[in-house]
């Protein structure tokens, strides 16, 4: 992996967001010095889903063996991150910036990349099942489907309601019709944004869509109002952000808990209204930002991997499937305890999953590797926070590391808040490049 041209700091970051070199090293494929193996030469490993997780499993099952068939499965020729889209929003960031293709994965890895969309699986015969290519087969498959909206919990509106009334939850087209909506939108206005139940992609993400949707209207609609309807009575850095709010925006931003009559009953899409504290509240929105439930992607759900909450249980030190063995589930759509379902979390399990394919095509024992996510949140372009988290596995599941990792101070300097804002554009080019080259 070529570092030449990154900044001490991306370097840093790059780093951070590998962190499985010390496992890569314990099961004979460190990265350093990949060794072709002839238990593993030529097997075949298809992987469904080119976001973080898909494509970092595909990149790294190249890099530590060189010599396996690897395929990667994904419809879409480009993939826009969704980590980043809020600065979209907020005005500081263009959206093509967070556009990203698979031609190093091909060109400097080997990667077979198939642009289709993966609908079924023949786990007996080992085959996924694909709209156009057929039938492909695999020794192992490594899924990483990322999240599907679940709009069956949302009454009054459906997928189809999705341009009226955007989620901007996954990444590129519904960002862009959000952000159209803020531009057209009166000044005096107020901007809506229903937050979604647990669990669901990103936890920080919707409070950081608030803080810099009131960042845009600070400076161009300054008498505007942005109020956040929570299904919640807490959310992730809760305490950072509400003092962020208070010495930024003042009193623009309003957020309303479950037990103060947030909690989403219905939505008039026709009237641009939501209904709240069980249908007795009504809120009328001049742009309103609903963002649904959410489960796995509907891939999963379809090859019968998911349980009745609508997620994957996985064995939480393989990442295998608890339904079919040969099946790795990764990233937003798997169970795994105590980490997060964000794109650090999926870049990082998709080098574990890799590790762990290696290790047992290659008959060896498989370490326990250390796991990590960090996570950044700008409030403005200049005030950041962040926290990071170690895990490791521990009695069956994935347990947080007591005393490590760490979150922003309460009550910092703005100094402190602009340097932290400063590692975020970074830490974005590094884990993007970790992924993509």
């Amino acid at each position: 992996m070529k570092i030449d041209r990154l900044t001490r700091r991306q370097f840093i970051g790059l780093v951070g967001a590998s962190g499985v070199s010390a496992a890569a090293a314990l099961s004979g494929c460190a990265p350093t010095s990949p060794r072709p193996s002839p238990e593993s030469s030529g097997a075949r490993v298809v992987v469904v889903g080119g976001g973080p997780g898909g494509a970092t499993a595909a990149k790294y099952l190249k890099y530590f063996e060189p010599n396996l068939d690897v395929t990667l499965v994904e419809p879409k020729r480009s993939y826009y991150t969704c980590f980043g889209g809020n600065w979209y929003l907020g005005g500081f960031r263009e959206l093509e910036t967070l556009r990203h293709d698979y031609r190093t994965l091909t060109s400097r890895y080997g990667v077979r990349v198939v642009h289709d969309r993966a609908i079924d699986l023949d786990a007996d015969g080992r085959r996924l099942i694909t709209e156009e290519n057929g039938s492909l087969p695999y020794e192992k498959l490594v899924l990483a489907p990322g999240i599907e909206l679940d709009y069956s919990r949302v009454e009054g509106m459906g997928a189809s309601d999705a341009e009226a009334i955007p989620h901007a939850w996954e990444g590129g087209k519904q960002y862009a019709v959000l952000r159209s909506q803020l531009l057209e939108m009166k000044d005096g206005g107020t901007f809506i944004m229903c937050a979604p139940p647990n669990p669901f992609r990103c936890p920080p993400g919707p409070y950081e869509r608030a803080s810099l949707v009131a960042h845009y209207l600070k400076e161009h609609k300054p008498r505007s109002k942005v109020l956040i309807l929570d299904d919640k009575d807490g959310f992730s850095k809760q305490g950072l952000f509400k003092e962020g709010w208070e010495a930024l925006y003042g009193d623009m931003i309003e957020w309303v808990p479950a037990s103060a009559g947030g909690a989403l009953d219905h939505v008039s899409v026709a009237e641009c209204k939501v209904y709240t504290d069980g249908g007795a509240q009504a809120h009328r929105a001049d742009v309103l930002n609903v963002i649904p439930p959410q489960r796995a992607g509907r891939v999963a759900q379809q090859m019968g991997l998911t349980d009745d909450d609508g997620w994957c249980s996985i064995n939480q030190l393989t990442f295998a499937s608890d339904k079919h063995p040969d099946v790795h589930v990764l990233g937003d759509a798997a169970v795994v305890g105590a980490m997060p379902k964000s794109g650090h979390a999926a870049n990082n399990q998709a080098k574990v999953v890799a590790v762990a394919i290696l290790a047992e095509l290659r008959g060896h024992e498989l370490p326990e590797p250390t796991k990590v996510n960090t996570c950044y949140s700008l409030l403005a372009p200049d005030w950041g926070v962040t926290v990071a988290a170690v895990y490791k596995y521990e009695e069956g599941e994935i347990r947080s590391v007591e005393g490590a990792g760490g979150l922003s101070p309460e009550g910092a300097s703005r100094d402190f808040r602009l340097r932290e804002a400063d590692f975020a554009p970074a830490w974005y080019a590094a884990i993007t490049q970790d992924i993509f080259r």
